[in-house]
């Protein structure tokens, strides 16, 4: 019996998607990436928010994709002291890709199955494209009853930049926050429903007195 062949780690194609595979085509990798489009996390809030992932994969993926450049880590300073994962400037690049991504996955979110894990800030990316600009920028809480996320904007769309987009639990200052079901959530990020009749058929509420508050309340 031939000795079993070390798993392929480059499809030797030269081609830009092919080489994009080489990097972040492996199961998790982009589901990491998407974690850590919310900002630095431990290993232990990675391990928790990615159910299903065993400790051994989640090490290798994290090595490769340091390795490619995609994320680093680093120590935090005292009191904290634990060590961090976050991604490169290359690595949050890749914040379209997981947009276009969700997009053309969310048709087959229309059934919950009973074996779906679910974490309140998966629904961030999704949610992030059909949000009205503000206009200012702004910080806001989403509260479902899953949980709590929040978003960044810069006035007219999700906020560029270095800093995250989104990230897990409440802003420390938000400036609108949006409460409303996970249904509710879902089909603004399909784009079947928009915030203003959301509002309107009171499956939303929008909390806040500034005008980025204002603007998503449609007024």
């Amino acid at each position: 019996m031939s000795p079993r062949q070390p798993r392929r780690r480059s499809y030797d194609q030269y081609c830009a998607s092919a080489r994009a595979l080489d990097a972040v085509g492996d199961r998790w990798t982009l589901l990491i990436v998407r974690e850590l489009l919310a900002g630095p996390r431990r290993y232990t809030d990675l391990h928790a928010d990615l159910p299903g992932v065993s400790t051994d994969v989640l090490a290798g993926r994290l090595k490769d994709m340091e390795a490619q450049g995609l994320a680093t880590r680093r120590k935090l300073p005292p009191p904290a002291a634990a060590t961090v994962y976050e991604l490169t400037a290359r690595g949050a690049g890749l914040l379209p890709v997981l947009t276009a991504l969700a997009e053309w996955g969310a048709p087959d979110l229309a059934e919950r199955r009973p074996t779906d894990a679910l974490r309140a800030h998966w629904y961030a990316l999704p949610l992030l494209r059909r949000l009205p600009a503000t206009g200012v920028p702004a910080v806001v809480d989403v509260v479902l009853d899953e949980g709590v996320f929040h978003v960044r904007l810069d006035g007219e769309g999700p906020a560029r930049g270095d800093g995250p987009v989104y990230g897990d639990g409440p802003a420390g200052a938000a400036d609108a926050r949006l409460v409303l079901d996970a249904d509710t959530c879902r089909e603004l990020g399909e784009g079947v429903l928009d915030l203003a009749r959301a509002v309107r058929e009171g499956r939303l509420e929008v909390h806040g007195e500034g005008p980025a508050a204002a603007a998503l309340r449609g007024e």
